[in-house]
């Protein structure tokens, strides 16, 4: 059964009351068609990248950045990860082209934060 975290947005496989297992939560319910599913996490210049070619494809696209504006300041910018949400009903179109293009690019497609 496929459960959806509301604390992350995580899609698994499971049954209600298991783990999720990306943060622990023990609250799970079924997916709708507009949940904001956990897609990746990249550093900025790659999340834009794939941010641009999932609008492309008719992919709607939400962009949650980790540091925040002072802190990517402090680092660089460049530094700076995003998490990248897309809703459940094209998730599976969604990591598709994740695989695409970043098996093209030599980056690896999973998240380095997953």
């Amino acid at each position: 059964m496929l459960l959806y975290c509301e604390n992350c947005g995580a899609v698994r496989d499971g049954e209600p009351g298991d783990r999720c297992p990306a943060c622990g939560e023990k609250k799970g319910r079924s997916p709708r068609a507009n949940d904001p599913c956990f897609l990746c996490e990249k550093q900025i210049l790659w999340a834009e990248m794939l941010e641009e070619t999932l609008r492309n494809n008719g992919i709607p696209v939400i962009f949650k950045k980790k540091l925040g504006i002072g802190l990517a300041l402090k680092v660089g910018p460049m530094m700076e990860r995003v998490r990248i949400y897309v809703p459940f009903a094209r998730l599976r179109d969604a990591e598709e082209v994740l695989d695409q293009l970043f098996s093209e690019a030599g980056e690896p497609a999973a998240a380095d934060g997953e």
